[in-house]
């Protein structure tokens, strides 16, 4: 099943790549869900959760990206999403994410929400140049009692909190309200 049109121009690096949603098994992607999930208990709780748009070379399955819903109403959650390393730094996973927003936005959602490892400076700067703003941090969200192994560092940085960054659709660049007004991701405030 094909997803809305992303942004013009956002095929020009990856034109060999079209971006569907994935209705086969999902422990056949589990290789690709491990790439940014830690934690198998992790994994094992939300992996059959929402939809997934796959990234398809030919008919190879390259990355992947997990939508689910949220608490809180016109949000959805980016819950997973990798390219295979062999792939990456070629733009799948900006196509990936503009899918996301294309279909989040058919649905009439305000917001796309993701969290990603605080010591993952590359995955920060990533989501931020997709139009994605800083909305919370969690501390301490990455820890054995949590699921997750210890100790894991990133880049020389101990992997602990967990960083929420959002896009708000009511924008063209995801830069709309400073955030003090919008809802906390565990809607909290």
């Amino acid at each position: 099943m094909p997803v809305p049109d992303s942004p013009a121009g956002a095929e020009r690096s990856v034109s060999d790549v079209r971006i569907e949603l994935h209705t086969g098994s999902r422990d056949d992607l589990r290789p690709l869900f491990e790439l940014a999930e830690d934690s198998a208990a992790q994994l094992d709780s939300y992996l059959h959760e929402g939809r997934v748009l796959v990234a398809l070379a030919g008919d190879e399955v390259i990355g992947h990206l997990q939508l689910v819903g949220s608490d809180r109403p016109g949000v959805l959650e980016i819950k997973n999403m990798a390219v295979r390393e062999s792939r990456q730094g070629r733009g799948t996973g900006r196509l990936l994410v503009r899918a996301a927003i294309a279909l989040a936005g058919s649905e009439g959602r305000a917001t796309v929400r993701v969290a990603t490892a605080a010591a993952d400076v590359g995955n920060l700067r990533f989501y931020q140049r997709q139009g994605f703003r800083m909305r919370a941090v969690d501390r301490d969200a990455f820890t054995p009692a949590t699921g997750y192994p210890e100790p894991i560092v990133i880049a020389g940085i101990p992997l602990r909190d967990r960083v929420w960054l959002d896009y708000d659709l009511g924008t063209s660049t995801g830069r709309g309200a400073s955030g003090a007004d919008r809802p906390a991701p565990d809607g909290s405030g």
